[in-house]
This record gives C-alpha cells, structure tokens and sequence, in this order.
C-alpha cells in the first residue's frame, strides 16, 4: 500500500523561499508520475507541477521560472523548490501518487504567503 506524507510548509514572506517534501512508503517514486496540486480555500484543486517515470516535468504557467520539481530516487522523495513566492501561492499543497491501480493522496502542507 502507498502512503504519501509532504511536509515544509509554513508561513512566509512574499518574495521568499519555501522546499516542500513528499515522502513515499510502499512504492517508488521513480516508476510513478508524481503531482504537486494545491487548493486555496473556496476553490478547486490544481495540479501545480508533476514529473513523470521519465523524468518529464510540466508546469502551471503561473510557476514556471519560480517553481522546480525533483525527486531523490534514495529517499523515495519528490520535492516543490518554490522561488520568489507570492500571496496568491497561499494554498494547502497535496502530493498525489499514480502508477496502475495507485491513485493516492497525501494529507497536505500549509503554505501561506504573507504580504
């Protein structure tokens, strides 16, 4: 069974800096497209990055050039460097896990971006 658990977020400045983690358990982050999404309250959930097994990336047009998403194969991670951060970033980010029959969320991190 997957299970997905991220972490890193907080409260921060706009114009600064924040790393969010996504940690797998019960199946490798490398065979799977991994999604970054966030919902801001009132509104639906998004799909703000992922990567795929071949290591293709995709961005929101609203992140490119600030958002950059990795996974360490090691530590069974995907990680969201998030740059240059804005107001409007202020959401709960949620990792999601496919591959096959696996379509799991993890619970979400806090970001909040302070004017």
């Amino acid at each position: 069974q997957v299970s997905l658990v991220e972490s890193g977020g907080a409260l921060v400045q706009a114009g600064g800096s924040l790393k969010l983690s996504c940690a797998a358990t019960g199946g490798a982050v490398t065979v799977a497209t991994v999604g970054w999404y966030r919902q801001a309250p009132g509104k639906q959930r998004d799909l703000v990055a992922q990567i795929t097994r071949d290591s293709a990336t995709t961005y929101v047009d609203s992140v490119k050039g600030r958002f950059t998403i990795s996974r360490d194969r090691a530590e069974n991670t995907v990680y969201l460097q998030m740059d240059s951060l804005k107001p409007e970033d202020t959401a709960v980010y949620y990792c999601n896990y496919v591959f096959g029959e696996y379509d799991i969320w993890g619970p979400g991190t806090q970001v909040t971006v302070s004017s």
